[in-house]
């Protein structure tokens, strides 16, 4: 019969998808044959599996520590924020249209139940464990009723649940606690114990607060993982509150040639896939910092506009703070500009946008000779091709489409002097590649950078996982863990008061027993989820085959702010 584990966080960014990615990297390394889960996510960080589905790139990291294929069942809900008020709904890796919190939390969320216990299932009758990663906290009380990713997906597959809390930020006891007792009974009985992750000094010294811990709510703590640097691994959305002057940390090594080489990364307004530039701060001598002012453009060598879940906005973004000026100057004086998905598109002259923004015709800035329009399809591909002489890797995720009217041909898009525009995420991951065009931003930047000949930006990966997994085995109850994997949670856990009520209609609440079940048929979608691009009333059945996106009509945009759990990072990147 297979396991699993749910782990649960007391904060978004505690640390659940490295922790999960950890876990799954421990696993097979002793010969347990385990996949990634998350029911629905929320992030701006998505990859294309190979079956051209959207998944979100941390369940994607997770699935490679886990040395499996990634596929849509482990991330069977995507939302990506487009404001923060509402998102795109991707279900089994297909965008089904654009809803608000409340529409989304009236109703919708809990029909995925189904959808998101299937996949889970399936997943199950697989492989000997499912590690299962949860959204935010659990504790968010306004959301128990609806929810589908962290106590309602652990109570409808009776998984014990691993609580992870991050020291580094303070208060973990009383996050610990808290949390716990705002659980109802039932949610408290798979609350099997805790991690803590980041800390930094003498164990020894916490030993007494665990052991009062211990004492309060009669769980244990099964690990204490120390603060590690530069681990450079797929967060969902993990620069933190502010991007201003972040540095993207991955190897520290001295630079291969005389000089470093700067790279700026323009932080726009719902900037996605920004992991796309962990490549180039994997190479030796090269520093890549986020930047949200014009002035902090004037020593890079290289200035990145990275993707973006809104091109419109984010072009006006550049423009107010000066920065889309100095682009269109740096390209006038021959200095490097890459731009990627959304980058590429603010770079061209025209933008026509009738579905993402709904903006209708903008202009672009110009400096490349390229039009896009804004389809309702999404382009969701993994292409391969060449480039600089070198062949390249990718994915694409993208509503608009370019016509491309001139220039060099480069990649799915073209180079006008030193500016590169694609539609390719991950094209920098391709090692020989990734040194041509780094010995070209040097050459046009007077630079005495030279790319190490010897850096493999796959095995760097590799061995970050290999040392996640090493935190895992080193500073956790392993033996503790495998047992609540394979027996779930211990017998007889005490209630923590006040605890929160029971509501009746929990998601989770009386579901069966669904350990070892025989796997069903391929996962559908659930009544009440409209799709608006397919014909027929509003009320039918959703189809997830279709290809054709459009926005349903009757979903409101105003009410909440945000759409479930971890929205909160989303509003923080809006803030700069």
């Amino acid at each position: 019969m297979s396991g699993g584990l749910l782990v649960a966080g007391t904060t978004s960014d505690a640390g659940k998808s490295v922790v999960t990615a950890g876990i799954c990297r421990w696993l097979v390394r002793r010969g347990v044959k385990v996949a990634p889960f998350k029911a629905q996510n929320m992030s701006l960080n998505s990859f294309v599996t190979r079956e051209g589905a959207e998944i979100g790139r941390a369940q994607a990291m997770q699935a490679q520590a886990a040395r499996v294929e990634p596929t849509a069942l482990m991330n069977p809900v995507l939302l990506k924020p487009g404001s923060d008020r509402s998102s795109q709904v991707v279900l089994m890796g297909k965008p089904v249209g654009e809803m608000s919190a409340r529409g989304y939390h009236g109703g919708r969320q809990e029909a995925l139940l189904g959808t998101v216990t299937d996949c889970l299932e399936q997943l199950r009758s697989t492989y000997d464990a499912v590690i299962c990663e949860g959204a935010g906290s659990p504790a968010e009380i306004n959301l128990r009723r609806t929810d589908i990713v962290n106590m309602g997906i652990a109570r409808a597959a009776k998984f014990p649940v691993l609580v992870v809390g991050d020291i580094d930020r303070g208060g973990v006891f009383a996050s610990f606690f808290g949390t716990t007792a705002l659980l109802s009974a039932e949610d408290q009985a798979l609350v099997a114990g805790y991690l803590v992750n980041k800390f930094r000094g003498d164990v020894s010294l916490l030993e007494p607060g665990l052991d009062m811990l211990y004492g309060l709510t009669g769980r244990r703590t099964y690990g204490v993982l120390p603060y590690a640097h530069g681990l450079g691994i797929d967060e969902e959305d993990g620069l933190r509150v502010s991007l201003r002057g972040a540095v993207r940390e991955s190897v520290v090594a001295p630079p291969h040639g005389e000089d470093v080489l700067r790279v700026a990364v323009c932080a726009v307004p719902l900037m996605s896939n920004f992991t796309d530039v962990d490549a180039l701060a994997a190479e030796p001598g090269v520093v890549v910092r986020f930047v949200d002012r014009a002035e902090e453009l004037a020593d890079a060598d290289l200035v990145v506009v990275p993707g973006t879940r809104g091109t419109v906005k984010a072009l006006a973004w550049l423009r107010e703070r000066g920065l889309a000026e100095a682009l269109v100057r740096r390209a006038r004086e021959g200095r490097p500009v890459l731009g990627i998905c959304g980058g590429f598109q603010v770079l061209g002259e025209r933008i026509e946008d009738e579905v993402e923004s709904r903006a209708g015709i903008v202009d672009g800035l110009g400096v490349l000779p390229v039009r896009v329009r804004f389809d309702r399809a999404k382009t969701l591909a993994r292409p391969v091709g060449s480039a600089l002489g070198e062949a390249v890797e990718g994915y694409e995720i993208h509503h608009g489409v370019a016509d491309v009217r001139g220039g060099e041909p480069f990649l799915d898009g073209c180079r006008v002097g030193t500016v590169w525009g694609t539609h390719w995420h991950g094209s920098l991951e391709s090692d020989g590649f990734r040194r041509r065009f780094l010995e070209e931003v040097a050459r046009a930047a007077g630079r005495r950078f030279v790319p190490a000949p010897d850096t493999c930006f796959g095995e760097l990966r590799e061995e970050q996982l290999d040392r996640l997994g090493d935190l895992v085995e080193e500073h956790a109850d392993t033996d503790a863990l495998w047992r609540l994997i394979e027996g779930g949670a211990p017998v007889g856990l005490p209630f923590v008061p006040p605890g929160a009520p029971s509501v009746p209609g929990d998601v989770g609440a009386g579901a069966p027993e669904s350990r070892g079940a025989a796997p069903g048929p391929a996962p559908q979608s659930p009544e009440g989820l409209e799709n608006p691009g397919s014909a027929g009333s509003r009320g039918q059945r959703l189809e997830i085959a279709g290809s054709a996106e459009a926005t349903p009509q009757g979903l409101e945009v105003a009410g909440s702010a945000g759409i479930g759990q971890e929205a909160e990072q989303h509003a923080n990147k809006e803030a700069l």
